[in-house]
């Protein structure tokens, strides 16, 4: 840690400290950015998620070295209003969307943010993920209202993009703490199979083998098929499902699969890929928790910068994500969790071995908003 603030090495979690950095005010050096490799420096999303970075903040200083190994970042006031921003096609919009998840609430107006780019691939979280996971769990923080919407307005899939996306959240001044320690039962799972330049018969069929296994379990299942044509398919053709279980307590868990972009590894079937994403689903509601997985560090983000207050939220097992996730958080915010992992007994049949994630928020102010 320097005396002026926090430096790093590597480009590993490199949007984690950016935001952390942006909602502490801190600034932060990364240095050594793939430096022993043949390409050096940073890669041409890490690039674009930087332009991004500027255009919601007012002030920020960004400074990168002739060979991009090196980053100094002094982070500005968070201002939001209305962007757009063309993606890397190297990454999905739903790369940049965890990001302003974390950002918008605590920008000085409501954003409204336009991404263009690759709406659905294997790699990120889709939209839809965003949309039906990440949007509940801050509604459950005082994040809500009738400005908080995530829409797909045209679907591109890997590699050639042609998507677009517009997310609008409303402003907090301050989160109000948690205490999440139930998940309940499962009561119902939804979903979306889409399919862009391919036949509409891909959907129907992804439907059908995903339903095949799930049925054995609960029979409120809807699967939408979502088939857009013409200007609103992207440049590549695809498909993929997204699959959501929601519990009596307004828990969402979710799994999704997508298919291999076109011209890279060997192709899956549709039947292949709805089974598959099915036993995916099958395997979150095993992990549990209150939060998915693909949104433990959303959650802890939001409990962190709560009123000072306790916040119990009980998760999952931590991915190796979040973990580093809660370490940042410490050199950020000197924010320590207390963790109490609860194992289930056998008789129960509440999946996997859980942990019960407590911490004291650092009464987090949002003075972009009452600046004027």
């Amino acid at each position: 840690m320097a005396s002026n603030g926090l430096t790093y090495d590597g480009c590993n979690f490199f949007r984690q400290r950016l935001v952390l950095s942006t909602l502490s005010g801190k600034r932060v050096k990364i240095r050594n950015i793939r430096s022993k490799e043949d390409d050096p420096g940073l890669r041409d999303f890490e690039a674009s998620f930087i332009r991004l970075l500027d255009k919601v903040t007012n002030g920020s200083t960004i400074e990168i070295n002739q060979t991009g190994t090196v980053l100094f970042y002094r982070p500005g006031l968070l201002y939001g209003g209305c962007i757009e921003h063309d993606c890397s096609l190297q990454r999905s919009v739903g790369y940049y969307l965890e990001a302003l998840l974390m950002l918008a609430p605590f920008m000085k107006t409501p954003l409204k943010a336009t991404l263009r780019g690759v709406t659905n691939d294997p790699t990120d979280p889709t939209v839809d993920m965003l949309k039906f996971t990440a949007l509940p769990v801050m509604k459950k923080f005082g994040i809500d209202g009738e400005g908080l919407d995530l829409k797909v307005l045209k679907r591109g899939m890997a590699p050639g993009g042609g998507g677009e996306v517009l997310f609008t959240c409303p402003v907090r001044r301050i989160i109000r703490p948690v205490q999440l320690t139930e998940p309940g039962k499962i009561k119902r799972i939804r979903g979306v199979a889409y399919s862009v330049r391919v036949s509409p018969q891909m959907a129907n069929r992804i439907v059908e083998s995903a339903r095949g296994v799930l049925n054995q379990f609960i029979p409120d299942i809807y699967i939408h098929t979502d088939h857009m044509k013409g200007v609103h398919s992207g440049k590549s053709p695809g498909f993929g499902v997204t699959l959501v279980a929601e519990t009596l307590e307004g828990v969402f868990l979710s799994a999704e699969m997508a298919s291999t972009p076109q011209g890279q590894g060997d192709p899956v079937l549709p039947e292949d890929l709805g089974r598959n994403c099915a036993k995916l689903l099958l395997e979150e509601i095993h992990r549990g928790g209150c939060v998915d997985s693909s949104n433990q560090s959303l959650a802890l983000l939001l409990m962190t910068l709560g009123q000072q207050d306790v916040s119990k939220l009980l998760l999952g097992p931590l991915s190796p994500y979040t973990v580093e996730f809660l370490r940042h958080v410490r050199d950020f915010f000197q924010i320590m969790f207390k963790m109490d992992v609860r194992k289930p007994l056998e008789d129960e049949r509440k999946g996997g071995e859980k942990v019960l994630m407590t911490c004291v928020g650092v009464g987090y102010s949002n003075l972009n908003k009452t600046l004027k």
